[in-house]
């Protein structure tokens, strides 16, 4: 059966983020590790071209590619998060060493990736059969920079900020 699966363009740092990444989150491994045979764009002979990885189960790919590409809002990694605590952790292990916050639980990390950190509560809240509640959490969501649970379940709830 035909799998999808990103591939993210690093210059040279293919193996450190992709060990980064799955130090994040459980069923989360380095699969292999391929090397130039040759001198190519993607480096000299030896260094590391791809690094295939599993994170949280999904299956993606680390080329380097051997110049710097940026990466755009127009596709990023959204990470469910159970409670406060995931959202926390991971949003400070995202941004360190140079990641950016961004508006409404985006952020960048070091390497320039776009991630999304939601609380899971987010979904049900909007999914939810009450239209005005699920209004309100919008906007809160508009009004944060890392998501925060207690204020979306307030906003839902419709009481005022703490």
């Amino acid at each position: 059966m035909s799998k999808v699966s990103p591939c993210l363009w690093f210059n040279g740092e293919a193996e450190e983020a992709a060990k980064f990444y799955v130090s994040l989150l459980p069923d989360s491994r380095i699969e292999t590790i391929q090397k130039n045979v040759i001198d190519s764009p993607g480096g000299k002979a030896g260094t590391v071209l791809v690094v295939e990885f599993t994170l949280a189960g999904q299956r993606f790919m680390a080329l380097n590619g051997g110049m710097k590409m940026e990466y755009t809002h127009a596709v990023s990694f959204r990470i469910d998060c159970v409670d406060q605590a995931e959202v926390d952790r991971l949003w400070d292990a995202l941004l360190a060493n140079g990641g950016t916050a961004e508006q409404c639980g985006w952020l960048r990390d070091r390497y320039g990736v776009a991630w999304q950190i939601v609380p899971t509560v987010v979904g049900q809240y909007f999914g939810g059969p009450d239209a005005a509640a699920a209004a309100r959490v919008m906007q809160a969501v508009l009004g944060m920079i890392k998501l925060d649970v207690e204020g979306l379940r307030r906003a839902y709830e419709g009481k005022k900020a703490a």
